[in-house]
């Protein structure tokens, strides 16, 4: 996938491409490290690039059993906060026993469904606001689809910003040359793909 999404002829069309184009940021930003690398937390935040991309699989999954679901709301939605909030903890932590590899996997089939569902659902269906959560509205009944879709475009750029950082901070690479070594761009004088330092 190049770096800009295409140009687009419609309204779902573009939301497709834009939501694709902030899902594959993420392998960009995953792209040539070890396991420990992608646990790893160098900054100052407590955020590894695994975690990371754990956390936007199940952001996506949430939202999408939401879309999928609509108008009723989702089993998950129907717990208590309680239960959601211990789940919550997990998600932004690559654990020992899991490799960068199981999950990228389950985020690639997770970005499947995402763009399955942006292509067949209806746009304007209601999706309606779980009122027991506390950054939730109470005083809106339901979201639409569309919303969803456009949600799903924030949540993915803000953690994949998130990321850029923490993989600069790994080994010092940034997007673009990220980009050029994952499909492997010519090299200029201004651009230079990524390799591993072990190539270089």
């Amino acid at each position: 996938m190049p770096a800009m999404p295409p140009p687009i002829a419609d309204e779902r069309a573009g939301l497709k491409e834009y939501v694709a184009a902030q899902q594959y940021a993420f392998r960009a930003i995953a792209f040539g490290l070890t396991d420990e690398q992608a646990r790893s937390v160098p900054s100052v935040s407590t955020l590894s690039i695994g975690g990371l991309i754990k956390h936007v699989t199940s952001c996506q999954r949430g939202w999408m059993e939401r879309v999928a679901a609509a108008p009723e709301l989702t089993e998950s939605d129907r717990r208590p906060m309680e239960d959601q909030a211990a789940d919550y903890s997990d998600e932004f932590v690559m654990r020992e026993e899991e490799t960068l590899a199981e999950i990228l996997a389950d985020f690639d089939k997770q970005n499947a469904e995402t763009i399955r569902l942006i292509e067949t659902s209806d746009l304007g269906a209601a999706v309606p606001i779980p009122q027991h959560v506390p950054w939730f509205p109470k005083d809106v009944p339901a979201w639409s689809v569309r919303w969803v879709i456009f949600h799903m475009i924030e949540e993915l750029a803000r953690h994949a910003g998130q990321g850029d950082i923490i993989r600069e901070t790994i080994d010092g690479a940034t997007l673009y040359e990220l980009l050029a070594g994952l499909e492997g761009w010519p090299e200029t004088e201004w651009l230079k793909p990524w390799k591993p330092a072990a190539a270089m």
